[in-house]
């Protein structure tokens, strides 16, 4: 079972405002905050949220480069796909693979993909 995965932020206020939103609709619940982070949790995994050092700021993320390519997350249902895909389009949140919506993953996996303030890819995938 996965611990935890921390990852840095550009911004970290911008960060929060988005998964302060995002992650309690998938049944995490605030865990810690500092001033240089913040981490939600779910049973004992736990994600982590660190403001970029200045010395790395100018370094952007892509997940077409060796690293992270994205998250997914465990969605509860195809009703709470869809109520989130229409949140976010209504937060502006780029919403990845529009054509091939909701089976972008294939035709057997219906969920939605776009992308946190710094562009890094999530998924949430509704159960079969």
């Amino acid at each position: 079972m996965l611990h935890h995965v921390e990852m840095n932020v550009s911004n970290l206020q911008q960060s929060r405002a988005f998964y302060d939103f995002l992650l309690p609709m998938l049944g995490y619940e605030l865990y810690q905050q500092w001033d240089k982070g913040f981490s939600y949790k779910v049973n004992h995994t736990y994600l982590v949220f660190v403001q970029t050092e200045e010395k790395h700021a100018d370094a952007s993320f892509h997940r077409g480069c060796t690293g992270l390519n994205h998250l997914a997350f465990h969605g509860e249902s195809r009703t709470q796909v869809d109520a989130l895909t229409e949140e976010l389009i209504n937060r502006g949140v780029n919403i990845l693979y529009k054509d091939r919506h909701p089976f972008a993953g294939g035709n057997h996996t219906y969920a939605v993909f776009f992308e946190d303030p710094d562009r890094i890819k999530l998924e949430i995938v509704a159960p079969k």
